[in-house]
């Protein structure tokens, strides 16, 4: 008999094997630098990917299925949640840094103007621009889709996430675009190297998003979620806002506020 609201989760190999995956990917890397010997990189890279998903799906039989995820848990998960996007934003508060440090006081190496000497930016108002709204309406409908599983719509929610998703693939074709048109590469000093690397995290980030809110839409498919319980889905959406606000100060920063 279950005396206390929390979730006692039984044994599981899920979290030694994953860890035992995740660590082979950086060794992983590491030979395919120096050696060139990615055996180890892919076969990390998969298995971290096939424990995820059985993980993933032990958690949703235990929520969705045998009725574990009280409220109390609930409120756990979410807690989870929002520490993870505060660490997310720790994540690119470095690439912030970098950038404003360098950019804020030019050295004389770079000819102490900002962007440096050599460098051509790219246009402000066409797809850098275009691309914010993609995002923005991304945003928007999105919450479209939280509101309507709220009231019950689940039609309405699977139109409402999958339209998000489809502007998060669009959003990632716009910048694959946008990377094969800049005039410099990550090599290019200090401007090159922190434009890809914020840029460029951002949009993994966004396709872990769309991946995440396709999940959530086949989910949705399947009845996982009702009224007063789909975390899961919260999960996404918050994740996904979070994406948008980061590339709006991306978009002003480094597109706008730094050309």
């Amino acid at each position: 008999m279950r005396k206390t609201p929390f979730h006692l989760v039984e044994m599981s190999p899920w979290p030694l094997i994953g860890s035992m995956a995740i660590f082979s990917m950086p060794v992983g890397l590491i030979l395919y630098i120096r050696q060139s010997i990615p055996h180890l990189l892919l076969l990390g890279v998969l298995l971290t990917a096939l424990v995820a998903y059985l993980w993933w799906r032990d958690i949703i039989r235990e929520s969705t299925y045998q009725g574990n995820h009280t409220s109390y848990v609930v409120s756990g998960l979410k807690i989870g949640v929002m520490l993870f996007i505060v660490s997310e934003v720790c994540f690119f508060f470095a690439f912030f840094w970098a950038y404003f440090h360098s950019s804020l006081a030019p050295s004389i190496e770079i000819g102490s103007v900002w962007p440096p000497a050599g460098i051509k930016t790219l246009p402000t108002f066409s797809v850098p621009l275009l691309n914010t709204c993609v995002l923005l309406l991304s945003g928007v409908s999105v919450t479209w889709a939280h509101h309507a599983i709220e009231e019950g719509k689940y039609k309405s929610a699977c139109l409402g996430l999958s339209i998000t998703v489809l502007l998060g693939i669009y959003f990632l074709l716009l910048q694959l675009g946008e990377y094969k048109e800049t005039m410099f590469t990550i090599a290019d000093g200090v401007y090159g190297s922190t434009f890809f690397m914020a840029t460029g995290f951002h949009g993994l980030h966004v396709l872990v998003g769309a991946t995440f809110l396709t999940v959530c839409t086949y989910r949705l498919y399947k009845f996982h979620f009702s009224k007063n319980h789909h975390v899961g889905f919260l999960a996404a959406a918050w994740y996904w806002h979070f994406v948008d606000v980061v590339w709006l100060f991306l978009y002003v920063s480094i597109y706008w506020w730094g050309s």
